[in-house]
C-alpha cells in the first residue's frame, strides 16, 4: 500500500475517531437532560470512586495521551482507623402554625372521674385537610316603595359593591384562584373545572376562557406601571425562554414564541415580555432607554448593547462552568481543573452572602481572592487553547469562555454586581413547568396576557406574598383606584387590607 494511502486511511480514521467522541458527547448530553440531575454542583470524583486532583498547570498536556514509560512496583501498608459520626440534634415534631384553625376534639378517659382534679392536657395535634369550597355569595337588597305624589312612586334599593367585573359571575376569590391554579400551580383550565364538576358544579370551557381573559385584561394597567419601574433600574439580568402558541394561520401546528425575561436582583422585580421570535428586535425595543449594566448569557442577539456608551454588558459565570461540566466526559482533566478554580470564585460569593459583607469590603475581597483565579483561569486556557482540538467539547468550552472572559470578570469590580445570571433562571422555572401541563398558550394575545401574570406573580413570590391573597384583594380593590394611586397595589408596594 502506498504512503500516501496510508495518511488517508489514517486521516480518515481520525475524523472517524473524532465524529464518534462528538455524538458520544452528545448522547450524553442528551441522557442527562433526560434522565439525569440537573443540578450543577461540581464533585471532583470519578465514577469508579477516585478523585480526580485538579491539578494541571499551565503548561500541562493531555494527561490520557501520555506514554507510561517506566513501571514502579508500590508498596503500602494498610491501616484501619475508626470514624466517630456526631449525632445530629433532634429538634422534635414538626409545630403547626398558630394561625391555623383548630378543631378541639377532647377526649375523656373511659373511667369513673368524679372528684378527681384535672392536672392539665396531653396536646396531640394532627394537620388536617378538607378540599377547597364553592360557595355562593348572595347579596340581598331590599326594595323600598317611596310615593311621591299620586301617580308617581319611587323604588329605593342599595347598590351593587363596584367589581371589576361588573357581570361576571364568578367572585374575586374563584377568578384568583383559578389564575394562580394555572400560572403558579400549573393545573390547565379544563382540569379545573373537572375538579369543579367533581362538587356538582359544572362551568363550560368557553364561560371559563371569559372568565380567565377578563381577568387578566384587568391587570393591564398595573403590568404597564410594574413594567415602566422595572425598566427604570440600573442593573437588571436578562434571558429568555421558549413558549409554544397556537397560531391560526398554521392550522394543526404552533409557533415557536419567546418570552423574555428581565431581573431586577436588588429590588426584587420580574419582568416577562412576549415575542413572536428570538431576534434582537424585541430587547432592543424594551431595552431602547435602558442605561447601566445588563448582565447575559452569550447568545449574540445581545452584543448590540455592548456597543452602547450607557451600558455596560457582563456575562454569567455558570454558563461558562455549565460547558466545562459538560466536557468532563471528553477531558476530565482539564475540565476538572476549572471546575476546581471556579468552586475557589463561588465559596468567595458564599462568603460574602453568608457574611453580609458590606460593599466596600466585597470589592475588597473579590479583587484580592476572585480577580487572581480568573487571572490565572485567562492565562492557562490562553496557552491550552493551541493544545486541545478547537471542535471537541474541551476546545468550544475554552473557546466560548475565552470570548467572554473580560465581562465574565467584570463583577469583582462592583459589590451590586453578582456572578451569574442564576437569579434569573429560578423565576423562568414556573414558565418550564407550565409548558409540560398547558403544553401552549392558546393564540398570541393569550401569550401576551401570560407574561402579565408571570411577572406579577414571580414578584410577589421574591418579595414572599401569597399570590392568592394578593390577586384577590387587587381585583376587589382595583374599582376604587386611579392612576393616581394604582402604584399601591403593585406587588413589591401592597399592602393587604387590616381585616386579611
Amino acid at each position: 500500500m502506498q504512503t500516501a494511502e496510508i495518511i488517508d486511511y489514517k486521516h480518515l480514521f481520525e475524523q472517524a475517531q473524532f465524529k464518534i467522541a462528538s455524538l458520544n458527547h452528545e448522547l450524553d448530553n442528551l441522557k442527562r437532560m433526560l434522565f439525569g440531575s440537573r443540578q450543577e454542583r461540581f464533585i471532583a470524583e470519578t465514577a469508579t470512586g477516585q478523585v480526580i486532583q485538579g491539578t494541571l498547570d499551565l503548561n500541562a498536556d493531555v494527561i490520557a495521551a501520555c506514554k507510561i514509560t517506566k513501571a514502579t512496583k508500590v508498596t503500602h501498608q494498610q491501616t484501619r482507623s475508626e470514624v466517630v459520626t456526631q449525632r445530629k440534634e433532634h429538634h422534635g415534631r414538626m409545630k403547626l402554625p398558630d394561625h391555623l384553625r383548630r378543631e378541639v376534639i377532647v377526649l375523656e378517659p373511659g373511667k369513673d372521674i368524679t372528684g378527681l382534679r384535672r392536672l392539665g392536657y396531653e396536646i396531640t395535634e394532627v394537620l388536617e385537610y378538607l378540599p377547597g369550597e364553592l360557595y355562593v355569595k348572595q347579596y340581598l337588597r331590599p326594595v323600598y316603595v317611596q310615593p311621591t305624589s299620586d301617580l308617581e312612586t319611587t323604588f329605593i334599593t342599595a347598590a351593587l359593591p363596584g367589581r371589576m367585573l361588573e357581570k361576571c359571575m364568578a367572585g374575586e376569590g374563584l377568578l384568583a384562584q383559578m389564575v394562580v391554579d394555572k400560572y403558579m400551580d400549573h393545573l390547565p383550565i379544563h382540569r379545573q373545572l373537572q375538579r369543579f364538576e367533581r362538587v356538582g358544579v359544572t362551568i363550560s370551557q368557553s364561560t371559563s376562557n371569559d372568565w380567565m381573559r377578563n381577568t387578566l385584561n384587568s391587570l393591564i394597567g398595573i403590568y404597564e406601571l410594574h413594567k415602566k419601574q422595572v425598566l427604570e433600574s440600573s442593573y437588571l439580568h436578562a434571558d429568555e425562554t421558549t413558549i409554544r402558541v397556537q397560531d391560526e394561520n398554521k392550522k394543526g401546528k404552533t409557533h415557536l414564541g419567546y418570552y423574555w425575561v428581565y431581573h431586577n436582583s436588588e429590588q426584587k422585580l420580574a419582568l416577562f415580555d412576549y415575542q413572536k421570535g428570538r431576534g434582537r428586535e424585541g430587547p432592543d425595543e424594551i431595552l431602547k432607554n435602558f442605561k447601566g449594566y445588563l448582565q447575559t448569557d452569550g447568545y449574540g442577539t445581545y452584543d448590540d448593547f455592548d456597543l452602547r456608551a450607557d451600558i455596560t454588558q457582563l456575562h454569567c459565570m455558570a454558563h461558562s462552568r455549565r460547558k466545562f461540566s459538560e466536557a468532563m466526559g471528553n477531558d476530565a482533566p482539564r475540565a476538572t481543573y476549572v471546575l476546581e478554580r471556579m468552586q475557589v470564585l463561588y465559596g468567595v460569593e458564599r462568603r460574602i452572602k453568608e457574611e453580609m459583607l458590606p460593599p466596600d469590603q466585597i470589592i475588597a475581597l473579590r479583587q484580592s481572592e476572585s480577580l487572581p483565579v480568573l487571572k490565572e483561569l485567562k492565562e492557562w486556557m490562553l496557552i491550552q487553547i493551541s493544545i486541545v482540538l478547537p471542535k471537541s467539547p474541551i476546545g468550544r468550552a475554552i473557546t466560548y469562555s475565552l470570548k467572554r472572559w473580560d465581562k465574565l470578570s467584570i463583577y469583582t469590580t462592583n459589590a451590586r454586581l453578582q456572578i451569574d445570571n442564576n437569579s434569573i433562571e429560578r423565576e423562568m422555572r414556573p414558565v418550564a413547568l407550565g409548558r409540560k401541563n398547558y403544553m401552549f398558550a392558546g393564540s398570541h394575545d393569550a401569550a401576551q396576557r401570560g407574561v402579565m401574570i408571570y411577572s406579577l406573580f414571580a414578584t410577589c413570590r421574591l418579595h414572599k406574598i401569597n399570590p392568592y391573597n394578593w390577586l384577590k384583594d387587587v381585583l376587589i380593590r382595583m374599582p376604587n383606584y386611579t392612576t393616581k394611586n394604582l402604584h399601591e397595589l403593585l406587588p413589591q408596594n401592597w399592602k393587604p387590607a387590616d381585616n386579611e
